[in-house]
């Protein structure tokens, strides 16, 4: 069974960065894409970014956050400069077993099998 853990989030100000870590363990291949998702109260899951067989940025964060991958710790880092409140949001990771070679497919959340269990990010104004 896969196991998937994020870490780093915490409180930040508004302007300041974070960086959260993502590791899936447990299986025994190499998985194409890791992906970090984020749910605000009241909100949506939404796409935040992936990193993989290629590398993806949502609009509300190109600039600002960057994707990087470790593909032989099977990690993925979310790197997050100039934070604003409207960032706050649980972060959750994702792990997907697909291979496509569009970016569309891995910007939804049916193409992630397995998932951790979120880290809350706060920004504060």
């Amino acid at each position: 069974q896969v196991q998937v853990v994020e870490s780093g989030g915490g409180l930040v100000q508004t302007g300041g960065s974070l960086r959260l870590s993502c590791t899936a363990s447990g299986g025994t291949v190499s998985y194409p894409v890791m992906a970090w998702f984020r749910q605000a109260p009241g909100e949506e899951r939404e796409f935040v970014g992936a990193g993989g067989r290629m590398f993806i940025h949502a609009d509300s964060v190109k600039g600002r956050f960057t994707i990087l991958r470790d593909v032989a710790k099977n990690t993925l880092y979310l790197q997050m400069n100039s934070l604003k409140p409207e960032d706050t949001a649980v972060y959750s990771c994702g792990v997907s077993l697909e291979y496509h070679s569009d970016e569309d497919p891995y910007m939804r959340l049916r193409a992630y099998t397995y998932w951790g269990q979120g880290t809350q990010v706060t920004v504060s104004s």
